[in-house]
């Protein structure tokens, strides 16, 4: 899995358009395994994405979750924590 693919589910406030599209993008990166796809791709490239963006937000519509919405802020805050001590220098 890419890395630079996070979770978009319950959060609050909700994942945007944005975030949906950038993962979707990176997904296809990944498969495609270019992150600029030639002039004759390109149409493939972006119909790609933007059905799989389709497809997330749809995905992340009817998804239901018993736990307390996360919040992006701290979320954030463990990922650099996590970060740091990966690459923490001895």
């Amino acid at each position: 899995m890419c890395r630079n693919i996070r979770p978009l589910n319950n959060f609050e406030p909700p994942a945007t358009s944005t975030e949906v599209h950038d993962a979707a993008l990176q997904y296809v990166r990944k498969i495609a395994g270019t992150s600029k796809p030639s002039k004759a791709n390109e149409e493939a490239f972006e119909r790609a994405v933007h059905d799989i963006a389709h497809a997330t937000e749809h995905l992340l519509e009817a998804l239901v979750s018993s736990a307390p919405p996360k919040n992006r802020e701290e979320e954030a805050a463990k990922a650099r924590a996590r970060s740091a001590a990966r690459f923490a220098t001895a």
